[in-house]
C-alpha cells in the first residue's frame, strides 16, 4: 500500500454501562451525528429487553452481547477473478470486521422490522437474535451456507 494505515480512533466508554462496545454500536446506530438520540434509542431498547426477559436471570447487556455473538459470521465469500471466471471464494472474517458486520446487520434488520419506535424494533431484533432467529441471524446462516456451497474454490484464497 502507498499510504500508511490511518490511526484507530479511541472510543470512550458509554455513560450508563461503561462499555466501549456499546459506544461502537451506538455510533453505527446514529444518523446525522445525533448521538444523544442514538443513545436514547439504545437505552430504551435495553429497558424493553430487561422487561421482556425478566425470568431469564441475565442482565440486558449480557443478552445484547449474546445476541451479537449469535449474529457474528465466521466466514464470508469474496469474489475472485481467475482466468476470466469469477469465483465466490470463502474466507475467514477478520476479528474487527466480525464485530462490525454483526452490529450493522442487527441494526439493518431492526430498521426493517415493523413496529412503533426504533427502540422497540431494536429490542425485538436483539431478543430474536438472542433466541437464534430473526433477520440478522438468518443473514449469518445464509453467509455460512454460501461459504459451504463454494468450499470447492477455497484453494483460490489470496
Amino acid at each position: 500500500m502507498r499510504k500508511t494505515k490511518p490511526k484507530k480512533r479511541i472510543l470512550l466508554p458509554d455513560p450508563a454501562y461503561g462499555d466501549k462496545e456499546v459506544t461502537r454500536f451506538v455510533n453505527n446506530l446514529m444518523f446525522d451525528g445525533k448521538k444523544t438520540i442514538a443513545f436514547t434509542i439504545f437505552y430504551n431498547a435495553m429497558k424493553t429487553v430487561e422487561n421482556k426477559a425478566k425470568d431469564d436471570g441475565k442482565g440486558p447487556l449480557d443478552i445484547w452481547r449474546k445476541a451479537l455473538e449469535n449474529v457474528t459470521p465466521m466466514v464470508e465469500v469474496k469474489s475472485r477473478r481467475v482466468g476470466g471466471a469469477t469465483f465466490q471464494v470463502p474466507m475467514e472474517v477478520r476479528p474487527d470486521r466480525k464485530v462490525s458486520l454483526s452490529m450493522k446487520n442487527m441494526i439493518l434488520y431492526a430498521r426493517k422490522r415493523s413496529g412503533k419506535s426504533m427502540s422497540e424494533k431494536l429490542a425485538a431484533e436483539i431478543l430474536a437474535a438472542y433466541n437464534e432467529e430473526g433477520g440478522a441471524f438468518k443473514r449469518k446462516e445464509d453467509m455460512h451456507k454460501m461459504a459451504e456451497a463454494n468450499r470447492a474454490f477455497s484453494h483460490f484464497r489470496f
